[in-house]
């Protein structure tokens, strides 16, 4: 007998401080990014962002404990960032990220979602992005986090 499963993550992180430090068209980012989820088995949909944010929705492999998956996606491209030199400004992945579970039904409109990220964030800041989705996926804000901006 074999196990099946599907587990869609929709998972955000942002730069030290909220700063704009990724330079817009960050092809190279998500394409490190893409390999480092697929060392790890597991599956990307999509990727996209701002300068000062990422959106992934991904499929992580069930060997994967979803912390030990962002820890390493973060350490590994945030020192592979800093020694690219084409995001010079760039300090590091504020602490911590966001991390929600959708339904294969919510697939489709969340790859138009992150596809859209350029569009969307002309009448939308990130603090007010994800202000939005903590709230719509029943999570209680700690506003330390939105204080401190780490």
């Amino acid at each position: 007998m074999t196990s099946y499963r599907q587990m869609y993550y929709h998972v955000i992180f942002h730069t030290k401080r909220n700063k704009p430090t990724l330079n817009p068209d960050s092809k190279d980012v998500y394409n490190y990014l893409w390999g480092i989820v697929k060392n790890k088995k597991s599956k990307l949909y999509q990727i996209n962002g701002i300068e000062d944010h990422i959106h992934l929705l991904v499929d992580i492999h069930p060997t994967n404990a979803v912390s030990d998956f962002m820890q390493d996606l973060k350490a590994y491209s945030s020192a592979w960032i800093k020694q690219s030199k084409a995001h010079p400004n760039f300090t590091g992945w504020a602490d911590g990220y966001g991390c929600f579970t959708c339904s294969i039904h919510e697939k489709d409109k969340l790859i138009n979602y992150i596809k859209g990220q350029k569009e969307h964030h002309k009448t939308e800041t990130f603090e007010e992005e994800y202000r939005r989705l903590l709230i719509e996926n029943g999570i209680e804000i700690d506003e330390r986090y939105f204080l401190n901006k780490n």
